[in-house]
């Protein structure tokens, strides 16, 4: 389940309907899919072939259409990260950059954990949002942020996309100081 770390006061949000409510007020949207869907031998695997990523997107099939249907996704696909993944901390410096996008940032963590780090209203400033397997998230297209691997260094998430090519980070730059 999802926990949000406010930045500015060190408030922490925890219970999914406390997240669900303070995402929503945010204008991002967050969901959760049940991961025990998932064969067991996939919950904490971090190195997967084509055909163990067509069996999570199978796995999710229905939740996947279903919000690609509400929402107007058109493409999605498998990431998967971990100490293994080559180039690892040369993509975490590029993730771990503030920026924007052209349509939403979806990901629906299937194993693993991951944070991302979202500007919030101005009352609320930046917040982290720590996810564990099952949680969905989709951050608004405009809305600055960027995202982070947890200490354990591993995730496993569904990306979906409008645009057939992918996401495509803009640079965004920032007026007050957000640290990790």
């Amino acid at each position: 389940m999802a926990v949000i770390k406010i930045r500015n006061t060190n408030e922490l949000i925890e219970g999914h309907e406390n997240v669900f409510k303070f995402l929503e007020k945010q204008g991002v949207l967050y969901e959760h899919w049940d991961i025990l869907k998932l064969d067991e031998s996939l919950r904490e695997k971090f190195i997967l072939n084509d055909e163990e990523k067509g069996q999570i997107l199978s796995t999710f099939k229905d939740e996947i259409e279903d919000l690609a249907a509400r929402r107007g996704y058109k493409t999605w696909d498998i990431v998967a990260l971990s100490d293994a993944t080559p180039n690892l901390d040369e993509l975490l410096k590029k993730f771990e950059q503030v920026h924007i996008h052209t349509e939403d940032e979806v990901r629906a963590i299937t194993a693993g954990h991951g944070i991302f780090i979202i500007k919030g209203d101005e009352q609320t400033g930046y917040f982290d949002v720590e996810l564990e397997a099952g949680d969905v998230i989709s951050v608004p297209e405009g809305n600055p942020h960027f995202f982070t691997l947890m200490d354990d260094r591993q995730v496993v998430a569904v990306r979906l996309f409008i645009e057939t090519e992918g996401w495509v980070a803009h640079p965004y730059q920032e007026t007050e100081e957000v640290t990790k």
